[in-house]
């Protein structure tokens, strides 16, 4: 198979310096002393992508995703390397790259069509299609400067597929539409490999990469990871989220290790001297409300896969587990442990607790350390959510707080397919 893209021993490097004037001493500096340090945006980056194949890359922010998609469009020169490129590139990177903010939308069209080659007889033909794709109204008539982001992606990504390129390479910008547009996208992106459109995309949305990538790629800290199947380079790239130690080899021969770890209850409290941090593998809110009397204290928290992993990212319809570990400063009676998961916008969406779940918690002695485990499978739609947790306990009629802690965990969660709503009703469907 041909490829579309080859890329060889790839490095991109920065030369920083800690302030303005050390950039003129080093030029004008008779021993050529150095002033400035190397930072390695990309460091010996080697992939090949065949014709006609989707290829995602992934990477936490900052591992050279939009540095390498920049060199790949002639944006960016390359340090050293080869980058090899075969065939006709529409790039959707940042969004309103290459429009003129002055000018309206039909403007806009014309002059990055001819930017890309086409005459204007050409883009008369083309201009219906892009205006009924983008589907902004009147605004097509109004300078983009007054555009949103979500119209300013709908424009840029209508253009980029309006001229059929033979390699289509996207940056994020599909994360900006709704889940209507992104759909229709998609769908585009899938018309358009059936055609032998070579697609590369960077992106966040690991359920798009599972979905629609047929390979990807991981990157970390400007460095190759590993290339491997989407679903093994998912599960990879969720290790560095928790920030565990990756056997690169497991996943180019093909195999990932499976945890053979027991789930076990749906709620179990046990006590425990065990303290093993897995916090520290959580990401973590700085700005978290914490607050409560203390007579009880969360000494370590987190959220554990289906394979048993610490993760931050779960996959819609898998098992997985809230554990809480907490110390008791003094005694309390039943004391109750509870987790809530919200959006974004503060609506608590789900959650429970040992009281309602009618697990008996006892008399907790001071110094005692339970150890708490919520088991369930995940049933939100794909997004970003915050999880709450807190031990409480009523004395009398009264609710105490011992130890609360609101939006202390970010979680996201995956998708395999868009559905309608935060929760999936798992519809059954019969058509006769």
């Amino acid at each position: 198979m041909e490829n579309a893209v080859s890329v060889k021993n790839l490095t991109k490097v920065y030369q920083l310096y800690n302030k303005p004037l050390d950039r003129l001493k080093e030029a004008i500096n008779p021993f050529k002393k150095n002033y400035h340090r190397d930072f390695y945006a990309l460091n010996d980056i080697s992939f090949d992508v065949e014709k006609g194949e989707s290829f995602g890359i992934i990477g936490v922010n900052g591992s050279g995703k939009s540095t390498l998609l920049k060199i790949l469009t002639g944006v960016l020169h390359r340090t050293s390397g080869e980058v090899s490129v075969n065939g006709k590139i529409a790039a959707l990177l940042e969004l309103g790259a290459g429009f003129n903010m002055d000018y309206t939308g039909i403007e806009n069209i014309y002059m990055n069509g001819t930017m890309m080659g086409f005459s204007k007889k050409e883009m008369d033909e083309k201009l219906n299609k892009i205006i009924e794709f983008a589907d902004i109204g009147d605004f097509i008539y109004q300078p983009v400067k007054q555009y949103s982001s979500g119209m300013f992606v709908r424009l840029a990504f209508a253009l980029s597929i309006a001229v059929e390129p033979e390699i289509l390479i996207v940056d994020e910008a599909l994360s900006v539409g709704d889940v209507f547009f992104q759909t229709k996208c998609y769908k585009r992106m899938d018309e358009l490999k059936e055609k032998g459109t070579t697609i590369i995309m960077v992106t966040h949305d690991l359920g798009a990469v599972i979905k629609y990538c047929d390979r990807t790629m991981v990157l970390n800290s400007g460095k190759q990871v590993a290339i491997g199947t989407p679903h093994e380079m998912v599960d990879l790239y969720k290790k560095i989220l928790a920030g565990q130690e990756v056997v690169v080899n497991d996943y180019l021969d093909g195999g990932i290790i499976e945890n053979s770890n027991d789930l076990g209850a749906d709620v179990d409290v046990v006590s425990t001297d065990n303290n093993v941090s897995l916090k520290e593998k959580m990401s973590i809110n700085p700005h978290a409300d914490i607050y409560g009397d203390k007579k009880a204290e969360f000494i370590d928290f987190g959220i554990i896969d289906q394979k048993g992993n610490p993760a931050t990212v779960i996959v819609k319809g898998e098992s997985f587990t809230i554990r809480e570990k907490i110390k008791m400063n003094e005694e309390i009676k039943d004391p109750i442990f509870t987790w809530t998961i919200k959006d974004k916008r503060g609506t608590e969406l789900t959650g429970t607790n040992t009281m309602l779940e009618k697990v008996d918690t006892g008399i907790g002695e001071k110094g005692k350390v339970y150890d708490v485990s919520f088991t369930q499978k995940m049933r939100l739609q794909g997004g970003e959510y915050l999880l709450s947790m807190s031990c409480t306990s009523f004395e009398g009629d009264e609710l105490k707080v011992h130890h609360r802690m609101y939006d202390v965990i970010s979680l996201t969660v995956l998708i395999n397919e868009n559905k309608v709503g935060i929760f999936d009703s798992e519809s059954k469907v019969v058509v006769k």
